[in-house]
């Protein structure tokens, strides 16, 4: 006789196991902190925690740098990009997935071979392109060139989820005498939404992770990213790997809490095109 497994002793291994792995996964995340909550003499511990623990680095990052500034011009790059990847992107899908326009097939074709240009093959290009617009330490010098480099993979997953809508929907908007705008904006895009919700999400994330680009183009406080800031506090001998971490804790923040709110919407916009029919 098979032995049959009880759903509860199934469920704790499940979850024992998914608790092993986040705290494989949470090592970084908990010895950056950590590393930020030292004094200098204990910075190089082995130790997952160095006792005392001490804010003096927070403090000493906070007194020294305008971060309510260099928060704020985070997140207008980033809700900027967002909001164009997302506006761009999906048109684009809309038009390759649904219309069929003529030579839809070939600018689909040609996207995708960007997504395998490395960034760093781009930047001596932008720079010189930006230069030339004047956008060097300006915001567009920045959301362009990040939107251009999202709206490629997000064009694919967009795609695939309109493709996959049911083409009956579709066909009733034309019949009940919907443009090609409203067909767009009242049948694709609730359609998608789980999709444009992942996309976001994905490119938030990016778009505020970035450091190279912006280290490039942007030289003035004014608009300077928090990205850049742990730039000071790293160096030749790493002077100071306290404040360094602590500055690095403080970007991640806002990621993690983004996370933790949105969790279910990107997990449901990841797997929602998993089924079909």
């Amino acid at each position: 006789m098979r032995r049959r497994h009880h759903p509860t002793a199934n469920r704790v291994i499940i979850h024992v196991v998914l608790l092993l792995v986040l705290a494989l996964w949470m090592i970084p995340e908990v010895y950056m902190l950590s590393i930020g909550l030292r004094t200098p003499e204990q910075a190089f511990d082995a130790t997952l925690f160095a006792w005392p623990l001490t804010f003096s680095n927070f403090i000493t990052v906070i007194r020294d740098n305008p971060l309510p500034m260099f928060f704020l011009n985070s997140l207008i790059v980033t809700l900027s990009t967002v909001a164009l990847v997302v506006a761009i992107s999906s048109l684009f899908a809309f038009a390759c997935a649904v219309l069929n326009l003529r030579g839809s097939l070939t600018l689909y074709a040609t996207l995708l071979t960007t997504l395998m240009v490395p960034l760093a093959s781009l930047v001596l290009p932008l720079a010189i392109l930006l230069k030339t617009f004047g956008w060097v330490n300006t915001y567009a010098g920045l959301v362009f060139p990040y939107a251009a480099l999202g709206v490629p993979f997000a064009v694919v997953v967009l795609k695939a989820f309109m493709e996959d809508s049911p083409k009956e929907l579709f066909e009733a908007a034309r019949v009940d005498g919907c443009n090609a705008w409203q067909t767009y904006w009242h049948v694709a895009l609730p359609l998608v939404r789980p999709a444009l919700v992942f996309v976001g999400i994905w490119q938030f994330i990016s778009t505020w992770n970035e450091f190279f680009l912006a280290l490039i183009i942007l030289t003035r406080d004014e608009v300077k990213t928090l990205t850049i800031v742990p730039m000071q506090y790293s160096g030749l001998y790493m002077a100071n790997p306290g404040a360094l971490f602590a500055i690095l804790t403080l970007i991640a923040l806002p990621l993690i809490l983004l996370y933790v709110v949105v969790q279910r919407a990107f997990v449901r916009g990841l797997l929602a095109g998993a089924v079909k029919g």
